[in-house]
């Protein structure tokens, strides 16, 4: 499954100061919601990653040494360790470890490039995190917070919905 054209056409319309600035008030939510994200990657925690939506115009790179994420148009992307493109809704859903990753990328839906062994890692640190982006997130809403989960909820079963 892809993310609607209307939402892609505004996050790639977005100015990138914005996207960033949402970015790191997500990133340092997850942080704050999962402390021990990055302790299970070892050596690899001074590896930098890169996540390419294949849906948008938009590269991401995390450094889990620094703690600090980076949003980017794919053109000037920074040269990372490892780099996972795919949907982007299949990056969420790895993310939270709703899906067979292994089954995704054999299925191509997933192609991984760079230092495999830092990516397994970052994996199975991820796998550990018990990730839900609409409890992690719904936080940051104050005290609309309820209605914002519960809509993630829905949007988040109806995305999945066509992956199992």
């Amino acid at each position: 499954m892809t993310l609607p054209r209307s939402i892609v056409l505004a996050i790639n319309n977005a100015p990138l100061f914005l996207v960033q600035e949402i970015l790191n008030l997500t990133f340092r939510q997850a942080l704050k919601q999962h402390p021990g994200l990055f302790d299970r990657l070892g050596e690899h925690a001074t590896k930098s990653f890169g996540f390419r939506p294949r849906d948008l115009d938009l590269f991401f790179s995390v450094y889990p040494e620094r703690g600090n994420i980076g949003v980017c148009r794919p053109g000037s992307s920074p040269q990372v360790s490892a780099t996972i493109s795919g949907p982007m809704i299949t990056l969420l859903a790895l993310l939270e470890g709703r899906i067979d990753g292994d089954a995704v990328f054999f299925s191509r839906d997933l192609s991984v490039s760079g230092d495999m062994e830092a990516m397994v890692a970052l994996r199975n640190a991820l796998d550990n995190c018990e990730f839900d982006l609409p409890r992690d997130l719904s936080g940051l809403a104050g005290p609309l917070s309820s209605p914002l989960r519960y809509m993630a909820e829905r949007v988040r079963k109806r995305a999945l919905a066509g992956m199992a």
